[in-house]
C-alpha cells in the first residue's frame, strides 16, 4: 500500500515496504547515496560497482592487482625469451662466422700417407713454415725479414711437430739440415728439399724417421706475419741485445719486446743468432738447437695471446685474415681446430730436443744425422 503526506496524497515512486529516505539533519534534503552501497547500507554482492575498483572493498583491491600482474607477466616472459635468445644466438653465430672463416684456408689433400691411429692416444701436428715470398712488397720497412736472399719456389723453412695427448703438450723441431732418404727419389738430402715433391713427401719423411703425423698445417712468410699481427703481437722476453742480419732480426734492448709479425718472423728464422754480452758480440753456437729452443718461446708465445684473447669475433677472424698463405690437411676440420686451440690453452709445450751429430758430406754439404739415442725422444712423439 502506497504511503500517504501529511495532506494526505500519497508518496508516488515509494511501496510501503520500503524505508523511508534518510533526510539531513543540517539541510532538510535526502542525504546522497554512496555508490557501491544499497541504502540498508550493505555492500553490493556480485560483480558491482566493488567489482570494478569504484568501491573501497577488497574485491577492487584485487582486481587491480590481478590486472597489474597480467601486465607485468608479458614483460617479464619477453625479458625472459631474449635473455633465452641471446644465451643460444651469440654463441651459434660465433661458432657460424669462424667456420666461414676457417672454410676460406685451402685444403691439400694429404689423407693417403697420414699414420694410422693403432693404438696411440696422442696426435702429432705437422706444422710447416715455407719460405715462400710471394705477396711481400720490397718496400716494407720490415722486408728484409722476408726477402733476404734468392729464392726461386718454396721450400720449408720451418718443420715442427706438436703433441698433444690430454692435458700433455710436447713440441719438436725437425732440423731442416738433417740428412734424409727422400721417399720420392730414394736419394739422400736434406729433409727440407722433400718438400719439393709436395707436402704428402715431406709427411712420408717425417714418418720415416719414426715420427707419425695426424694433421698437416703449412703457412708461409706472408700469413705468418699476418697472424702475428692479427692478435696484435707477441712479447718475448731476450736476456739480452740481439741481431741477426741474415733473418732481420734487430733487438736493442733486453727484457720483454713486443714483436710485430715481420719482428716475430725475423727471430723464428734466426740462424746466426748474435747477443750483446757483457759489452760483446756473441754468437749463439747451438745452431739449429737454439733455434728449436726460440721456436718453442715463440709458439708458447703465441698460444698464450690467442689464448687471451676476449673477443670472440676477433678470435674467429683470425683464420680469415691469413689468406691463401696458409693451407690445412684435408682431414683437419673445423672442430678439430677448435679442440686444439682447447687444448693448447695455456698450455707450455715440453721441448723435445733430437740428438744430432753435425758433419760435411763428401760434396762439401753441412749436414745433420740423428744420434742413435734419438730413438729415445721419438718415442715420446709416438705414444
Amino acid at each position: 500500500m502506497a504511503e500517504r503526506d501529511g495532506s494526505g496524497r500519497k508518496i508516488l515512486g515509494r511501496s510501503s515496504s520500503e524505508n523511508p529516505p534518510v533526510v539531513s539533519s543540517t539541510t532538510g534534503l535526502p542525504a546522497r547515496p554512496v555508490l557501491g552501497r544499497s541504502s540498508t547500507g550493505a555492500a553490493p554482492s556480485g560483480t558491482g560497482f566493488a567489482s570494478e575498483g569504484l568501491g573501497n572493498g577488497r574485491t577492487g583491491g584485487t582486481a587491480v592487482a590481478q590486472r597489474h600482474s597480467r601486465k607485468r607477466r608479458p614483460r617479464k616472459r619477453t625479458i625472459f625469451l631474449c635473455f633465452i635468445a641471446l644465451v643460444i644466438l651469440v654463441p651459434v653465430g660465433c661458432f657460424a662466422f669462424g667456420w666461414s672463416q676457417f672454410s676460406k684456408i685451402p685444403t691439400v689433400n694429404v689423407s693417403a700417407v697420414l699414420s694410422p691411429r693403432g693404438s696411440r692416444s696422442g696426435t702429432n701436428y705437422l706444422i710447416v713454415g715455407t719460405d715462400s715470398r710471394a705477396g711481400i712488397e720490397s718496400n716494407d720497412p720490415n722486408s728484409g725479414a722476408f726477402l733476404s736472399g734468392e729464392v726461386s719456389g718454396s721450400r720449408t723453412d720451418t718443420i715442427m711437430v706438436l703433441h698433444v695427448d690430454g692435458s700433455t703438450t710436447r713440441l719438436t723441431s725437425i732440423p731442416r739440415d738433417l740428412w734424409v732418404t727422400d721417399p720420392a727419389t730414394g736419394q739422400k738430402g736434406r729433409i727440407n728439399s722433400t718438400f719439393a715433391s709436395g707436402p704428402s713427401n715431406l709427411i712420408s719423411a717425417v714418418e720415416a724417421i719414426g715420427i707419425p703425423v695426424d694433421q698437416y698445417l703449412e703457412i708461409n712468410f706472408v700469413s705468418f706475419g699476418r697472424l702475428v699481427d692479427a692478435i696484435g703481437g707477441i712479447t718475448i722476453d731476450f736476456p739480452y741485445p740481439a741481431v741477426d742480419d741474415q733473418s732481420g732480426l734487430s733487438i736493442a734492448n733486453s727484457g720483454p719486446n713486443h714483436l710485430n709479425g715481420a719482428e716475430a718472423l725475423a727471430y723464428v728464422r734466426s740462424r746466426y743468432y748474435t747477443e750483446m754480452v757483457n759489452g760483446k758480440w756473441r754468437v749463439d753456437g747451438t745452431a739449429d738447437i737454439g733455434r728449436t729452443e726460440r721456436q718453442r718461446v715463440f709458439l708458447t708465445a703465441l698460444m698464450n695471446e690467442v689464448a687471451g684473447e676476449r673477443n670472440p669475433f676477433q678470435l674467429f677472424a683470425i683464420p680469415g685474415s691469413l689468406g691463401a698463405g696458409m693451407k690445412r690437411g684435408s682431414t683437419f676440420s673445423y672442430t678439430d681446430a677448435i679442440g686444439l686451440a682447447w687444448a693448447l690453452k695455456d698450455a707450455t709445450p715440453e721441448m723435445v730436443v733430437l740428438p744430432v751429430t753435425p758433419r760435411r758430406t763428401s760434396g762439401g754439404a753441412d749436414v745433420l744425422d740423428l744420434q742413435p739415442d734419438a730413438r729415445a725422444a721419438i718415442s715420446g712423439l709416438a705414444a
